[in-house]
């Protein structure tokens, strides 16, 4: 109390339980579990709806795919052409994996939260792969003409793979930014992982090995299991618990 009888002001300072927030790891991560749900399951049912087309018509394109094909046969030339091969092989093979394997070690602390957040993250990269063989497999829609290739592919078409591989990498580095940094400095480098993860999806109908279906298809497999991949934030990057309190507790006041 202050002499004149009012209640004196609150004096900034750690938390009773001493607990502190740690640097980068804001509210930001921390999404309902019933949002993250309720994303994944809407990115499923509009994959599932893209599916459903692709098997009723037996791979047939759509008219806006074949348009969009159309529209990238007759507007390849150099550079756009060698920029989009070269963007394009980042999407997929080694890159994608360091990409998580960064994530990890930018989410974790100290050499053992490290190593768990990273393999967290390969491992659902790899999931997210393996997920996507089987749906293409089952699928097994043809690409475009052969003739109107500008790169090589292998492979049934839906859903693109390098659109779902780049924007798995894409989403786990962004997570891992996030972890480690403040939300104004981490917001750009995201803006950034967005940008090339849509790069590569475009560079796979610019080139003519995809329609723009399977490209679609491709982000919103990714954004499904980005979404559910998040609910295992707590186990991937455990919070450290507050140290136990020392002492007597603060006695009250009169």
């Amino acid at each position: 109390m202050t002499p004149s009888g009012a209640p004196s002001a609150p004096v900034p300072g750690p938390r009773r339980d001493g607990a502190r927030p740690a640097p980068g790891r804001g509210p930001r991560l921390g999404a309902p579990p019933s949002r993250l749900i309720a994303t994944a399951a809407l990115c499923a049912a509009l994959f599932a709806a893209a599916a459903v087309t692709v098997a009723v018509r037996h791979g047939a394109p759509l008219a806006p795919e074949r348009a969009a094909l159309h529209w990238s046969t007759a507007h390849r030339g150099e550079p756009p052409r060698s920029l989009a091969g070269a963007l394009t092989t980042t999407g997929t093979g080694v890159v994608p994996y360091l990409m998580a394997l960064l994530a990890g070690l930018l989410a974790g602390r100290g050499t053992p939260g490290r190593i768990r957040a990273a393999a967290c993250a390969v491992l659902v990269l790899a999931a997210g792969q393996a997920v996507r063989y089987g749906l293409m497999a089952l699928l097994a829609r043809p690409r475009p003409p052969l003739a109107d290739w500008a790169a090589q592919a292998s492979g049934h078409s839906f859903p693109s793979g390098h659109a779902t591989t780049s924007a798995l990498a894409a989403g786990l580095l962004a997570w891992g930014v996030l972890h480690r940094t403040r939300p104004g400095t981490g917001r750009p480098w995201c803006a950034l992982l967005a940008l090339w993860a849509v790069g590569v999806g475009l560079t796979r109908v610019y080139l003519g090995v995809h329609w723009a279906g399977d490209v679609l298809a491709g982000w919103l497999l990714a954004a499904a299991l980005l979404s559910l991949a998040l609910l295992l934030d707590p186990l991937a990057v455990p919070r450290p618990r507050p140290p136990a309190t020392v002492g007597p507790p603060p006695s009250a006041w009169p």
